[in-house]
């Protein structure tokens, strides 16, 4: 009893300290190979066959993460909408402790007795693997539409792993995650198991270098490399920002940034809307000094005009002015007021003299964000929900637009114009919405976003690196362009070709190369996740059954496969155990 008491504490601590490795691999720590430790980690601290002390430690690994991963939660809130949506999120690992549990002794069943003995750890880490993504993956989907925020592929996107997303999108870089650190479990395992023992060490050897093959064979797949992405300056002095130009395939969108900025970063972007607003128009005349009648689009942040221009007089003569500048239609973010109630978040294509040409409401609002589901129950637990006054409603239309040819210049993106992905803010994170505007002919991504109520925190830089993911998956040319930073432009490949500060006035423009090749994860669609919650369901089902058969006719579990301290008969000298 002492004995197995002890165990569980130290399941507990691993636990823990996985949680925080893991956070460590995200922005603005950012060091990805803490991934890889801390699925070893948790692949420890879930040892024991017994589902509910595994949600137990699978909760608190889902904790230790996401509290400081997700702490700008408070800076847009207080502290109990972000304790509650960390533990809404921490659930999914409690969940995943125990449909592992299940998956594990369908395995192991599976293996018993067959002369496979040396592979049966290769068969858990691949089980393991395939219930974590589904797990993931459903995290992503539920409830009220998902949070795919702390996925492992996004902290993969420096990573030799992450180019890998070409292939298999987000789903098939977790997988990879999940192998290689039960690569290193393994390891660890085979060195702490026999550490006397030459041959333990030469067992570690070759499941490490398994584990970096894992991580480094993904560089030989084809993406899109550019050899002239970088930044250059014009004749006349101007820095234009080539994201592969040499990668075109049905010529070069050049577009314009703002990111405005607020005069005040600690009154946040709703107190100082008709400072924002301004802020961008200056913006946008600066690029029209340097750029007037060269660019074919400028592109403002999500919710950067605080009023619809469309309402407003004053404001559409702003708008029209600022076009008719800089010789190019404006994309701007501005929110639309039904006379039916709630509101819709907008992109719209401002060109001067037309007003609004393209509209995008966004598909996925924030729940607890942007909307507040089950009202009444939430405001029990927190008086915060009184903040989103009107709830925000989704949108029915894909996130594209067509951006007109420019009077003059060059064909672009077939001659009539240019279709460009526009991914409102948060949904950057949702791989479907990115892959349906691709789909439907998307050669740019362009993600508006206001992460003004974060402050200082990591928020924009972890936002970042998804639209760098996303660059990846769908072989596209991305800008993500905030009001008050982080703005940065993204070659095809997932280079970042430049990046600005938070809270800073920046202009921006970029040479975005047009590309209508689609990516194989594209082309994929849902099946990876469907492949992966297909897979795992079995699993869980089959382990399920193994459980009730056992206890039908008796027959007690061997000792490692009771307790997970040590490895049942048929499971010595595997991968993992």
């Amino acid at each position: 009893m002492h004995r197995r008491s002890s165990q569980r504490l130290l399941n507990l601590f691993l636990a823990v300290t996985g949680g925080a490795v893991l956070w460590s691999a995200f922005p603005d720590v950012g060091w990805w190979p803490a991934a890889f430790a801390a699925v070893a980690l948790l692949w420890w601290a879930l040892r024991e066959d017994h589902a509910w002390w595994n949600a137990l430690h699978g909760l608190v690994f889902g904790l230790t993460f996401f509290l400081p991963h997700v702490r700008w939660a408070i800076n847009a809130t207080e502290v109990a909408p972000w304790i509650a949506m960390s533990v809404v999120e921490a659930l999914f690992f409690a969940l995943f402790g125990i449909l592992w549990t299940w998956a594990r002794r369908a395995v192991r069943a599976g293996l018993r007795g067959r002369a496979v003995a040396r592979g049966s750890g290769a068969w858990q880490a691949a089980a393991f693997a395939v219930v974590f993504t589904a797990v993931e993956q459903w995290r992503s989907e539920v409830p009220f539409g998902g949070f795919p925020w702390g996925r492992l592929a996004w902290a993969m996107v420096d990573a030799p792993l992450g180019r890998s997303a070409w292939l298999g999108g987000t789903v098939l870089v977790t997988f990879g995650v999940c192998l290689a650190g039960l690569g290193l479990a393994a390891a660890a395992r085979a060195v702490i198991a026999r550490p006397r023992a030459l041959a333990s060490y030469g067992r570690a050897t070759g499941v490490v270098a398994a584990a970096a093959a894992v991580v480094v064979v993904p560089v030989t797949l084809p993406l899109p490399a550019s050899s002239d992405a970088g930044t250059v300056a014009t004749d006349a002095g101007a820095v234009v920002h080539d994201a592969g130009s040499d990668l075109a395939q049905d010529g070069v969108l050049w577009a314009g940034a703002v990111q405005g900025n607020v005069d005040d970063p600690d009154l946040g972007v709703f107190a100082q809307r008709p400072e924002l607003f301004g802020n961008h128009l200056e913006g946008t005349y600066e690029l029209a000094e340097d750029f007037g009648g060269e660019l074919d689009v400028v592109l403002w942040p999500e919710d950067s005009t605080g009023v619809d221009p469309r309402t407003s007089a004053r404001a559409a003569a702003a708008l029209d002015a600022a076009a008719e500048a800089v010789g190019a239609p404006i994309l701007v973010g501005t929110q639309e007021y039904p006379s039916d109630g709630g509101r819709y978040n907008l992109s719209l294509l401002w060109q001067p003299g037309q007003g609004a040409t393209e509209r995008y409401a966004k598909q996925r609002p924030a729940p607890f964000g942007e909307y507040i589901p089950m009202r009444p129950l939430v405001r029990l637990l927190s008086d915060q929900v009184d903040r989103v006054t009107t709830d925000m409603l989704p949108g029915a239309e894909p996130a594209v637009m067509d951006v007109p040819a420019r009077l003059g210049a060059a064909p672009t993106g077939g001659g009539d114009g240019t279709r460009i992905a526009t991914i409102i803010c948060f949904e950057v994170a949702y791989d479907e919405i990115v892959r349906d505007a691709v789909r439907r002919g998307a050669q740019v991504l362009v993600v508006p976003t206001n992460n003004a109520a974060f402050g200082w925190t990591e928020e924009s830089t972890q936002q970042l690196a998804m639209t760098r993911m996303q660059a990846i998956a769908t072989g596209r040319a991305a800008v993500q362009v905030s009001t008050v930073g982080v703005s940065g432009i993204v070659a095809p490949d997932g280079t970042l070709v430049t990046s600005t500060e938070l809270f800073t006035h920046e202009t921006l423009a970029a040479a975005l190369p047009l590309r209508h090749t689609i990516t194989p994860a594209v082309a994929a669609g849902y099946w990876p996740g469907w492949i992966a919650g297909i897979a795992a369901g079995l699993l869980v089902l089959a382990g399920v059954a193994v459980r009730v058969g056992t206890r039908v006719t008796g027959r007690r579990p061997a000792r490692g496969e009771q307790d997970g301290d040590r490895p049942a008969a048929s499971d010595h000298g595997a991968l993992v155990s």
